[in-house]
């Protein structure tokens, strides 16, 4: 089964999910209603209707792979989905032009048909481009243009809000130099409505890759050479297996043999009887608070990945050996359970809402490259308090993925050279239930946001790893200003979005830490009746988590 479309409309009015099909509140989003435009005056007229009428307007992709509820709040919604024929490459100026809808895949194949490659792109290409630019998506590089895919745009029209001299509304042709560009580049859906991206391409080239499994001795010491070393590296990182996997991932001329894939692991087709098989072993060893059946489930997982080079093909079927060499366009980014055939009602991707198979929190904190060592350490210490073990639950996943995201002059991009982390770990089916080691998960979440000051990814995380989010853009006041300037009524501004965009905290109510929804102050924040109570952090003492005791100590 393909994705389902995350619209779904009645006689009654509309509902948004993401892909996840649950958002981080757990509370519906609801809209009056959706349109769908083909062109760029169709999405003039939306925006101009909506705007003569003062209404709010959020747009979506058919991806809908955002986490935070960036896209809610509005009366009219605004779908790319069928925003999406218009692929135009310019081979002369080493360009491509797309509509805000076309998917990524399409646009870097597009690409490969002009002999020219988008040097840049995320590991996971179900977005659309607008999407894409809008929330910061990012792949991994520290050279060139960088690893950040706002970081190769060149040109962006978007439709934004204006009087009724103008109609209504208007559309703004923006590129690089002009003065609201850096505002654009990453703009959250909150300056107007994106019509077109343009990106700046490279001529066509190959990468050759090989994982090196290793121990994880040192790595705070040597993930600085690693990105400097290697174009597209970055490291994976299990601490409860005490081990590292080193990406040496380098482009290569395209006379080098080899016509290999990328198809990672975790985004290819699963059959839907083992993904549940998998949660259910997950949500056993929870109600069990059996640890060790966690790690029985990342040790399996790391072994495989490393048998299966994580996804990576030599020839399009299967692994033989390192390295692995294939054209860009094959190995920058993957997806193929996108791609599921809908006869097929087996298989699908692994957290396919419908199949309710996996059900994780993702957070992603992006450090300043010269705090990241620092972290490292913090976290190798809370492994040896808290026990390797209580890492496993984020290495039946990914453990720490370590990518490397350039200084962006994008006002909410990132202001240095970068350390992005992502770490995913279970989320029970009810708000209420909490997690085995979760308070583990909470102080690293909390060491990263509040103690390092690192700043979140803006399509992922949950509630707390927004708070203060402001402070950490030193051009956050530019991008309020540019707001104020394009869209001086607010329309495409939300209570939902303001909340992400200015890091405010929701209600403290009962259970809000176990989600994410607040930090514990008092033991009715985390689930006192099933032992769980607000204590401090293991390491950052300044942190308050969750942990599983006896008694309280609040």
């Amino acid at each position: 089964m393909p994705p389902q479309n995350p619209v779904q409309c009645t006689q009654t009015g509309c509902t948004l999910s993401n892909s996840y099909g649950v958002w981080g509140d757990r509370h519906p989003c609801h809209v009056t209603t959706a349109v769908y435009p083909t062109t760029e005056s169709e999405l003039l007229s939306a925006v101009a209707d909506a705007s003569r009428r003062k209404l709010k307007v959020k747009s979506v992709s058919k991806f809908s792979h955002t986490i935070p509820k960036l896209a809610c709040g509005g009366t009219i919604l605004i779908s790319t989905e069928r925003y999406n024929s218009s692929i135009a490459v310019d081979s002369a100026n080493s360009a491509v032009t797309a509509d805000a809808g076309a998917g990524l895949r399409a646009v870097i194949d597009r690409a490969a048909e002009a002999g020219l490659s988008l040097a840049a792109a995320p590991y996971w290409e179900g977005v659309s481009v607008g999407g894409a630019v809008s929330t910061g998506a990012h792949g991994s590089s520290w050279r060139g243009r960088g690893g950040a895919l706002h970081d190769h745009v060149v040109g962006i029209r978007m439709v934004v809000a204006a009087g009724e001299a103008e109609g209504f509304a208007r559309v703004v042709d923006l590129r690089e130099g002009d003065a609201l560009f850096s505002a654009a580049k990453v703009s959250l859906g909150l300056l107007g409505v994106i019509s077109k991206v343009t990106f700046s391409l490279e001529p066509a080239f190959k990468r050759s890759i090989t994982f090196n499994f290793t121990s994880d001795d040192g790595i705070e010491d040597e993930f600085m050479d690693h990105a400097n070393k290697y174009e597209f590296g970055d490291i994976q990182w299990y601490p409860s297996r005490h081990k590292a996997v080193y990406r040496y991932d380098d482009r290569v001329p395209m006379s080098t043999p080899g016509d290999g894939v990328n198809d990672f692991i975790g985004f290819q087709s699963n059959f839907a009887l083992i993904a549940k098989t998998v949660r259910a072993s997950e949500k056993a060893a929870e109600k069990a608070k059996d640890t060790n059946a966690k790690c029985i489930l990342a040790s399996s997982f790391v072994a495989y990945k490393k048998l299966t080079a994580n996804g990576l093909k030599n020839n399009n079927l299967l692994f033989t050996s390192y390295p692995v060499v294939g054209h860009q366009r094959r190995m920058q980014t993957s997806g193929s359970c996108l791609y599921s055939p809908e006869s097929d009602k087996t298989t699908s991707c692994a957290w396919d809402p419908r199949i309710k198979a996996l059900s994780f929190f993702e957070s992603t904190a992006i450090f300043p490259a010269a705090q990241f060592a620092s972290f490292v350490r913090d976290v190798k210490k809370l492994r040896d308090l808290a026990g390797p073990a209580s890492f496993c639950g984020a290495d039946i996943y990914n453990g720490f993925l370590l990518r490397f995201v350039k200084k962006s002059d994008a006002y909410l991009g990132q202001p240095e050279d970068s350390v992005v982390v992502d770490f995913n770990y279970y989320r029970a089916d009810e708000a209420w239930m909490p997690r085995l080691h979760g308070d583990v998960w909470e102080e690293v979440e909390q060491m990263a946001f509040f103690k390092y000051l690192a700043r979140p990814h803006w399509g992922k995380n949950r509630k707390v790893g927004f708070v203060r989010v402001g402070r950490k853009y030193p051009n956050f006041g530019r991008f309020l200003e540019a707001r104020k300037g394009l869209d001086p009524l607010g329309i495409f501004s939300s209570e939902w979005s303001d909340e992400i965009l200015f890091g405010r905290e929701g209600e403290r109510g009962d259970g809000c830490a176990l989600e994410g929804l607040c930090v514990c102050s008092e033991d009715r924040h985390c689930s006192p009746r099933d032992g769980y109570f607000c204590q401090r952090g293991l390491v950052y003492k300044e942190a308050r988590v969750c942990r599983y005791s006896n008694t309280s100590t609040s």
